[in-house]
């Protein structure tokens, strides 16, 4: 599991590659706080086209994430979501609380 980022403008664009399971999701909410506590972008979106397996550790994460970001005065987005993982996300009821947006490019 691992992350890249791209900035346009005031949003952060962060992309999770692999599998989110409580193996993976500890090392992802630390560096994924510390972009969003030091960069204090508008807009941060979760790319999640690359995740092939989330479990509600998750689900955690992605909550966890938005609590962070809304406290620094931001919003957050989820970005193309697999079909497993957006019924997952759907399910949690997250889709209610954060935008899911579906792109043709990633």
């Amino acid at each position: 599991m691992y992350v890249t980022y791209e900035r346009n403008r005031d949003e952060i664009l962060a992309t999770l590659h692999g599998e989110i399971d409580h193996h993976t999701a500890k090392q992802m909410r630390d560096e994924l706080d510390k972009t969003i506590i030091n960069e204090k972008p508008d807009t941060f979106s979760l790319v999640l086209s690359d995740i092939s397996f989330m479990d509600s550790s998750g689900l955690g994460l992605v909550m966890g994430r938005y609590k962070t970001v809304t406290d620094n005065g931001g919003r957050m987005k989820i970005i193309n979501p697999s079909a497993n993982v957006t019924r997952i996300l759907n399910m949690a009821g997250i889709n209610k609380m954060i935008k899911i947006e579906r792109n043709e490019t990633k």
